[in-house]
């Protein structure tokens, strides 16, 4: 169902973890019933990035900033062309929007696409019982969904939560890529081609590539090396994306090594890269999620303040270089709250990734710079290839 919440008391609704604990409030955008891992980010702003950006696939995302849809939603912030969110988490919506682009409200632009949200809740007590207990399975659940009305049977609910797929294992770049090809053409004078893997890709990287005279191909999760080469690509783009990386093929991204092209990724793409050199990647207990992550480059020192989507890292030593079937590789980026893997980098080859988002949408543009590194290294090879 999607019935709207605004202009009448909204129903009753229940939020269910996998674990048992239930959080009741209201229900917010549409009525009914959805399923997904319950994740939270710490975002204060960019909460319409947030609900398009793909990653969030199959996740019922926690907002911990208390008032969310205060600037209502506008046409110009989308990250792609829908929401992905399984479901939504808000304590205090906005009753009315205030801002100069927008165009309708969140709650309205929840029920037009069917995305099934509460509010009301106690969103400070969910968030520290899934830094306590781990991301996990969660429903939430209104309207008919509740057939025994506020007080339905909460075990009944919790079985039919524990009935839904787990994260772990789930391959899903291909549900949120695009299935054909597109282009995104450089601003002003074009100086490189890049094949862009879309495997959940924002709309915003694409544009930042393009603002440094790169013509960015965007191709399918499902994209073979024959396809990537037929653009004649200077570089390889590797996107962000959602579900599990040890599900993914790397021979794509194995070929790009082999060949020598300049190879950037970023958060997904970061995983399969660190796979592709042999190191592991695991499930984080509640991942990195919001626009204020501090990361630390190890080369030059610098603290980076960084907008986050990931529930999986790399397994790779941060005390010492690697061996790996393509040379030397090393961690470039650490985060400071936890000592997650933040960033490689092959010393022999030309690639390097970061777990986090340097897109600045919506986040702080510290990591801008990673475009610009990325477009020297292209440089840096094509002339090398001149002088050969």
């Amino acid at each position: 169902m999607t019935l709207s919440t605004r202009g009448a008391a909204p129903a009753p609704a229940v939020l269910v973890l996998e674990d048992g604990r239930s959080f009741r409030g209201r229900a917010y955008g549409a009525v009914g019933e959805t399923f997904g891992e319950a994740v939270f980010s710490t975002g204060m702003t960019g909460y319409q990035e947030t609900l398009t950006d793909p990653s969030y696939h199959r996740q019922v995302v926690v907002m911990t900033a208390p008032h969310i849809g205060n600037t209502g939603v506008n046409d110009e912030d989308d990250e792609s062309g829908r929401i992905w969110v399984a479901g939504y988490v808000v304590r205090d919506p906005a009753r009315v929007p205030s801002n100069w682009r927008s165009r309708r409200s969140l709650d309205d632009e929840l029920v037009r696409q069917g995305i099934v949200g509460i509010s009301g809740v106690d969103t400070r007590a969910l968030t520290r019982h899934l830094r306590e207990r781990g991301a996990m399975r969660a429903g939430i659940f209104s309207g008919d969904a509740l057939p025994g009305g506020p007080f339905t049977d909460d075990a009944a609910l919790t079985a039919r939560v524990r009935e839904a797929p787990q994260m772990k294992g789930a391959d899903l770049s291909a549900e949120v890529a695009t299935t054909e090809p597109y282009v995104v053409p450089a601003v002003g004078t074009k100086r490189f081609t890049v094949a862009a893997l879309d495997l959940g890709i924002k709309g915003m990287t694409p544009r930042r590539m393009a603002e440094r005279g790169i013509e960015v191909h965007v191709l399918p999760a499902t994209a073979t090396v024959e396809d990537v080469y037929a653009v004649a690509p200077d570089g390889v783009f590797l996107s962000n994306g959602p579900g599990d990386p040890a599900t993914a093929d790397l021979t794509v991204v194995k070929a790009v090594l082999e060949r020598g092209t300049p190879l950037f990724g970023i958060c997904f793409g970061n995983q399969l890269l660190g796979r592709a050199l042999g190191f592991g990647t695991y499930k984080l207990t509640y991942g990195h999620r919001g626009i204020n992550q501090p990361v630390q480059d190890r080369s030059t020192g610098k603290v980076e303040i960084t907008a986050h989507n990931h529930g999986f890292a790399v397994d790779a030593p941060l005390d010492r270089v690697s061996d790996t079937p393509y040379g030397r590789a090393e961690v470039t980026h650490v985060c400071l709250n936890d000592d997650v893997v933040e960033g490689l980098r092959l010393l022999d080859r030309p690639a390097f990734s970061v777990q986090y988002h340097p897109e600045a949408a919506a986040g702080p543009h510290d990591a801008a710079y990673l475009f610009d590194r990325f477009t020297s290294l292209m440089n840096t090879v094509l002339m090398e290839g001149q002088r050969a």
